[in-house]
């Protein structure tokens, strides 16, 4: 199946061209009508009936990200940036999903054997035309400019198998708080990351993108030191812990649910 996007008209809805970064308070909004916790909070569940009733406002807050100049927005504090981007990501997958449903039971329904849907460009921000890989990979985790891995527990790809979709915006201002929080209620999560006859079983994200979390955040150069750093939301005890970071406990990256995670 291969989605037909349209494009969205930039209409300014109040926000003057040149301004900085619109407040995330429609997508707050949107996220908080049309997503519910799940799995007592460890993850959330996207009512996509909700956001195709509310398509209008969706494409008015991402009408509003339009508008952003890129040289100002280069000005911005780092977390203030990077919450825009997130958000940007969130609400554009959201978007795209909306251009097939209900006729779709992946994300990936929306590419071809030839065609990610990941790589379309179809998305208008900061001066370009832009995919959601150019805003994850060339923007978000582009080398030197966030150095962040726990971005990967709030970026979502609208799959049971993603870290949940956050019910609220992210904002610069709370965002360390925001990441902090994912990070803890995804690694909780039994339904991905759990020990299990003496492994630690993992989501694959830990395998497709393991560089990231070795590069010397909180002191962690290897992922299993990383791990270690989350050693109780794993479950894991002090014994465990050690045999963690020593090599002594075997690792296994499950299976990715590519469902989409609708309610």
């Amino acid at each position: 199946m291969v989605c037909a996007l349209t494009a969205i008209p930039l209409m300014l809805l109040g926000h003057p061209a040149g301004a900085v970064t619109p407040p995330p308070d429609a997508w707050d909004g949107l996220l908080q009508a049309c997503v519910e916790d799940i799995n007592g909070g460890a993850s959330t569940a996207v009512d996509y009936d909700c956001f195709a009733a509310k398509r209008g406002e969706l494409r008015g807050y991402l009408a509003s990200l339009a508008q952003v100049d890129a040289t100002a927005f280069a000005s911005l504090p780092r977390d203030e940036r990077l919450a825009f981007l997130i958000n940007a990501y969130n609400a554009w997958t959201v978007e795209l999903i909306l251009t097939e449903w209900p006729d779709l039971a992946s994300i990936r329904d929306l590419g071809s054997l030839f065609s990610s849907p990941w790589k379309k460009e179809f998305i208008p921000l900061l001066g370009g035309t832009r995919s959601l890989d150019d805003i994850e990979h060339g923007m978000i985790r582009k080398e030197g400019s966030y150095d962040e891995p726990r971005i990967h527990f709030a970026v979502n790809c609208a799959s049971i198998g993603c870290p949940a979709l956050r019910r609220e915006a992210y904002r610069g201002d709370r965002l360390e708080e925001q990441l902090e929080d994912q990070t803890q209620r995804f690694l909780g999560d039994r339904s991905r990351n759990r020990l299990r006859d003496g492994r630690l079983e993992i989501t694959s994200l830990f395998k497709w993108y393991g560089d990231d979390f070795a590069e010397g955040w909180r002191g962690a150069d290897t992922l299993r030191s990383f791990l270690a750093l989350y050693a109780p939301a794993l479950g894991l005890d002090e014994a465990a812990r050690r045999d963690l970071e020593s090599g002594n406990l075997k690792l296994r990256f499950l299976d990715y649910d590519w469902s989409l995670n609708r309610r």
